[in-house]
């Protein structure tokens, strides 16, 4: 089926996760890449709406059931200094996302499950995954709700 796709290459979808608790942000150790902290977040799988997507990846890595409530932002991996070359183009949505059950617990792709302050944030970021000024930007629509999205 895929060898007579005969349309335009399109960007693969990947989504993360920005959950907060008392004004802390939820990080997970990445176990495929060093152990480094990242927002839960992956692929969105087909058949699948990038809410229920950044759901489930967040269920997976992280324990927690959440709901998506905000769009905060959709930005293009190659315009951001990911230091990661794919041979695929991909755009990335983050979205707020609040509690609604479960208990923080790693998963099968992650190490450990903590949340941290604005100003506590780890250094060992999985930066393929997500920038510091990515995190400090979820921070502010935290505490202005009324942000409009952001996108490239």
């Amino acid at each position: 089926m895929f060898t007579r796709q005969t349309g335009y290459a399109t960007p693969k979808l990947g989504v993360r996760g920005a959950v907060f608790q008392d004004s802390k942000i939820l990080l997970v150790r990445e176990a495929e890449d060093g152990h480094r902290w990242t927002l839960p977040g992956g692929w969105a799988d087909v058949n699948e709406s990038p809410a229920e997507a950044v759901s489930r990846e967040v269920r997976e890595e992280a324990g927690l059931e959440v709901r998506a409530y905000k769009l905060a932002a959709v930005w293009d991996r190659a315009r951001h200094p990911h230091g990661v070359t794919q041979p695929f183009h991909v755009w990335r949505l983050f979205f707020l996302c609040e509690i609604v059950g479960g208990h923080p617990k790693p998963g099968l792709e992650t190490s450990e499950v903590a949340f941290f302050g604005e100003h506590e944030l780890p250094a060992e970021l999985s930066t393929r995954r997500v920038l510091l000024p990515q995190l400090k930007r979820m921070f502010e629509h935290m505490r202005c709700p009324g942000l409009p999205t952001e996108f490239d």
